[in-house]
């Protein structure tokens, strides 16, 4: 008797570096008998598939090279008849739906994780009167939309005509996190990056862009900083501010005091090796690098916006701030310092345990 052939799937993003994203959910469809794919921009290999393609995805609505990924797709999507498509990212996905239009009639069913609508309670009118648009009609030619945060989930239930689920965030990866660092290991990387086994470190893992907000951070924190010699702020991240927060932390005289990193492979050993996780930004979905802090213990002060505010509700030590409050944002970090606070208890609720079951659960239900 014949076999039956592998089903496919494919995910698509706009950058190849989204795939740690979705490495957990691809090995748990390759276990479940999948073939996996992924399209993405390229500039990485991506890893746990079974075949890769690299697709002109352009960041921008309006710049022409989209088109080109649309037919390039299309031709792959036509091809290959996947039965599922897991689509990720703001132009990667607009793209990847109207590419996969005419297969989806075919019986392929498409989910698309919406890592953060640009338009939100506070957001420029211009992202409303481009984004909002677009992603309603989007919305018909999608069979899931999974959301990640509880505005986005209530916006998207009450105002696109397709089903969807809320699931907290792509999932804390438990053994990337319980590596385990000797006190000589953790004297060790301070000593690499300045810093002394006494200095109070904050941390804030982000790309330096003016969404992250870290110009207004160093701004904030020079005046605590001044006052007390042991206080430090680690930045890792790439610089998408082409060297301004360089010439800031010159500006103010906080070379010593202020760590730009730029792009790191250490993020849970920096984690590790610091005392609080700050964030500044003005925008997002569900941040991964407050979920990672708050899985370590670390106490967090965060500005109060979409995303961040979903996660403040386990509150403990952690504080939120309105953004631009660079007084009382600096009153709380004060009071952790000063008190050495640290978490009791660890959070576990945004886990890979905890989210992978809801995974395969929206997968489950085009397995027939």
């Amino acid at each position: 008797m014949k076999a039956a052939p592998k089903k496919k799937v494919l995910f698509t993003s706009h950058v190849a570096n989204f795939q740690k994203f979705n490495r957990p959910f691809m090995r748990m469809l390759s276990e479940q008998g999948y073939e996996v794919h992924y399209a993405s921009d390229g500039e990485e290999k991506i890893l746990d598939c079974d075949k890769e393609f690299t697709i002109p995805f352009e960041r921008s609505p309006f710049k022409l090279g989209n088109i080109k990924a649309y037919f390039t797709l299309k031709k792959i999507i036509d091809a290959e008849k996947y039965d599922l498509v897991h689509t990720h990212t703001p132009m990667g996905s607009v793209v990847t739906r109207l590419a996969a239009r005419a297969t989806r009639k075919k019986g392929t069913r498409v989910i698309y994780t919406a890592h953060g609508f640009h338009f939100f309670k506070g957001a420029p009118l211009l992202n409303w009167i481009i984004y909002y648009p677009i992603e309603k009609i989007m919305a018909r030619h999608t069979d899931t939309i999974i959301t990640i945060n509880n505005e986005d989930f209530e916006r998207a239930t009450k105002k696109f005509k397709t089903d969807v689920q809320y699931v907290p965030g792509v999932g804390i990866d438990p053994e990337k996190f319980d590596v385990r660092m000797s006190k000589v290991e953790k004297s060790a990387l301070r000593k690499s990056l300045g810093l002394k086994d006494s200095d109070f470190v904050m941390i804030y893992v982000a790309e330096l862009s003016k969404r992250k907000n870290q110009l207004w951070l160093i701004n904030a924190l020079s005046k605590l900083m001044y006052e007390h010699g042991d206080i430090h702020l680690v930045l890792p991240g790439k610089d998408s501010l082409n060297g301004a927060a360089h010439v800031l932390v010159k500006k103010l005289e906080l070379e010593k005091r202020v760590h730009l990193l730029d792009y790191r492979n250490d993020i849970p050993q920096l984690m590790k090796v610091s005392d609080m996780a700050v964030s500044a930004s003005r925008q997002e979905g569900l941040p991964v690098n407050v979920m990672e802090a708050m899985y370590l213990g670390l106490p967090v002060v965060l500005t109060d916006c979409r995303g961040n505010r979903d996660l403040i509700q386990f509150k403990g030590d952690n504080q939120i701030v309105a953004i631009g409050d660079s007084e009382t944002f600096n009153r709380s970090v004060r009071k952790i310092y000063m008190l050495k606070v640290r978490s009791k208890d660890r959070n576990y609720a945004y886990g890979l345990p905890s989210v992978a079951p809801l995974m395969k659960s929206i997968y489950g239900k085009y397995n027939d």
